[in-house]
């Protein structure tokens, strides 16, 4: 394949065929179910899925066959058979699903406003995920044009992965004979370390959410009667939480938190950690002067991907500052946030948790630590020789660079899902959320260049893919 005529291909097909259309999606409020419990009411979903299957129709594969379902009182989903003639079955993910608004958008920007300004496009949705099923039908569309052999390919496109992909498990058990045995998984749902080559992820750790909360009193009382007699709900809290965590490092303290890292993991976030060197910190809308939690950037890499951490991400029993009278507040009610390592079990940390704060509780306290939400990570099978050449060649042609590969810091419920149900697959699992990108946050945009080549990698990989 000549890489020059497949990349003009590419960015022709992005400008022409895609970008206009995906300024629509973005302009749709699909939030996803967990943010819209009215989306069945309120349309937006079904809008989405009109205008994405609508565009499918437009832009025909050679030989494809599109499947639409939903079952009732579930989002529902796209799926795409596309037959090839190569060794192997190569499954392809996306997801139309988006996040809530979020405040902060700066002036002449907003969460349902197309807005292109430069090489990005911004807007909610852009880059996670809409662009996905575009940018499948795009490489397919490619390998069709210049004739290239590649494997079957089946594009599954879900709309709850924001809300943990409820449904998806049972759609790919209901099309678990339509889908196959799966050699390669492409998911393009997840990261980039920067702008100038292909990245790979390897690990997603698992998260927890739960509430600690304490109790003292009935009701409030006057902090100059109550206060030296009423033990304070937060100092207790405070308390509580020094079991989990060393105040002064953030280092979580309980070793069952804790996991062994493969070498290869430390490896990597070696290399990456040298070629993103500052950037590593430097992403981030950090204060003047605020200092890092690791001193080299291959640390911080590692606290963030496979190390635990605590984020205070909610509170409630205080009162807004200038609604706080001196008051012995009768409680105080903490919403915790776990980040754990990639290979250990959710559920079985959650429990610990709870053990640990819920055991002799000081000072006679009413203590409740709950921890309902558990995910368990992901951690990838070690990528074989042959394909991870392919990966360094996709990306020097298109980017110039080798590839990188990194773990990622959040979770993505699919993934630990499809690595069950297709023990024997290879994983590429990338994206194009990079610096700044925001996706979740305000100001979220797609880098639209960097979109471009790595639709035609994946383009390449799937004309170069070899089962192993």
């Amino acid at each position: 394949m000549n890489t020059k005529e497949l990349q003009d291909y590419t960015n022709e097909f992005w400008e022409n065929e895609i970008l206009d259309t995906l300024k629509t999606y973005i302009e749709i409020p699909n939030k996803s179910v967990d943010f819209d419990p009215d989306w069945e009411k309120n349309g937006y979903v079904d809008q989405a899925l009109k205008l994405v299957v609508d565009w499918l129709e437009k832009h025909p594969v050679e030989g494809a066959e599109i499947k639409v379902d939903q079952i009732p009182g579930r989002t529902p989903i796209i799926l795409i058979d596309v037959p090839g003639e190569a060794d192997g079955n190569v499954l392809m993910y996306g997801h139309l699903d988006k996040q809530p608004e979020m405040e902060g958008w700066r002036e002449g920007l907003a969460p349902w406003k197309a807005v292109m300004e430069g090489d990005k496009l911004y807007g909610r949705g852009g880059a996670d995920d809409g662009y996905a099923i575009f940018s499948c039908i795009c490489a397919l569309s490619a390998l069709k044009k210049f004739g290239q052999k590649h494997p079957p390919v089946k594009i599954l496109v879900e709309f709850s992965e924001e809300s943990g992909s409820k449904d998806l498990e049972v759609y790919v058990e209901k099309y678990k004979d339509f889908i196959g045995d799966v050699s390669l998984v492409i998911a393009l749902d997840s990261s980039t370390g920067d702008y100038e080559r292909f990245w790979i992820t390897t690990s997603l750790r698992g998260m927890l959410r739960g509430n600690l909360r304490v109790e003292v009193l009935n009701e409030g009382v006057h902090s100059g009667n109550g206060s030296g007699i009423v033990p304070s709900s937060f100092r207790i809290a405070r308390e509580l939480l020094e079991r989990l965590e060393d105040s002064k490092t953030g280092r979580v303290l309980l070793e069952d938190l804790h996991a062994e890292i493969p070498a290869v993991r430390a490896e990597q976030a070696a290399s990456t950690g040298e070629a993103l060197g500052a950037k590593v910190f430097g992403q981030f809308p950090t204060k003047d002067d605020l200092k890092p939690m690791a001193d080299s950037p291959k640390e911080l890499l590692l606290n963030q991907t496979w190390r635990p951490t605590l984020s205070y991400v909610g509170a409630d029993g205080l009162p807004p500052n200038n609604n706080a009278g001196n008051v012995l507040r009768p409680y105080t009610d903490l919403k915790l946030s776990f980040r754990i390592p990639p290979t250990l079990d959710a559920k079985v940390v959650a429990q610990k948790l709870e053990e640990v704060l819920n055991a002799n509780p000081p000072q006679g306290a009413t203590v409740k630590a709950t921890f309902p939400d558990a995910d368990t990570g992901w951690h990838s099978p070690i990528m074989s020789d042959e394909l991870d050449g392919l990966m360094h060649k996709a990306s020097q042609e298109f980017y110039g660079h080798n590839a990188l590969y990194r773990g990622e810091g959040g979770s993505i419920p699919f993934m630990g899902m499809l690595g069950d149900m297709f023990p024997q697959a290879e994983f590429v699992i990338t994206g194009v959320l990079g610096p700044a990108s925001n996706a979740h946050g305000p100001n979220e945009f797609l880098h639209v260049p960097y979109v471009k080549k790595l639709t035609a990698c994946v383009t390449y990989i799937l004309a170069n893919y070899q089962k192993k």
